[in-house]
């Protein structure tokens, strides 16, 4: 199943567990967000605007997009102007779409375990110190010198 939604001016079409970048939405969103939908389609090929419908995601993030460079230039006149923008997201996560009295949820993201520390003991660290003092004790030697051309006259 999947929806057409309005978010920002733009229209995204989204399925259940997508990640789509919207417009910067407002502060007071507390972690769930509502879309107004356009279209709902539940089998492929069928798309239809039920007013019970309703888009329900979660939001992930928020960032800023890549740098876009504004270059006003007017030749023979010495004008020039360089501007840069970088366009707030909110990146958000859809977790429901719900429609004509069935709701198709997004699967449970995995939850990231912390990986333990690693400890070495104290006789590794004993075995490395040997290792770097005796890696150190070896003789260095300096750059290898071209060989002396030979002086002799060819006939």
């Amino acid at each position: 199943m999947y929806a057409v939604i309005r978010a920002g001016g733009k229209q995204y079409r989204v399925a259940p567990g997508d990640v789509i970048r919207v417009e910067k939405l407002g502060t007071g969103t507390d972690g769930q967000v509502e879309f107004p939908v356009v279209a709902v389609s539940s089998e492929e090929g069928q798309i239809a605007k039920q007013d019970d419908a309703r888009v329900v995601g979660e939001v992930v993030g928020e960032g800023r997009g890549a740098k876009v460079l504004v270059f006003h230039y007017k030749r023979k006149k010495q004008y020039k102007k360089l501007r840069g923008h970088r366009q707030a997201f909110t990146a958000v996560r859809i977790t429901e779409i719900a429609s004509g009295g069935q709701s198709f949820k997004a699967p449970d993201l995995p939850t990231k375990e912390a990986k333990p520390k690693k400890v070495k003991a104290a006789a590794e660290d004993a075995a490395g110190d040997e290792k770097t003092a005796k890696a150190s004790a070896k003789k260095k030697t300096g750059p290898k010198k071209a060989a002396k051309k030979s002086t002799a006259k060819k006939k």
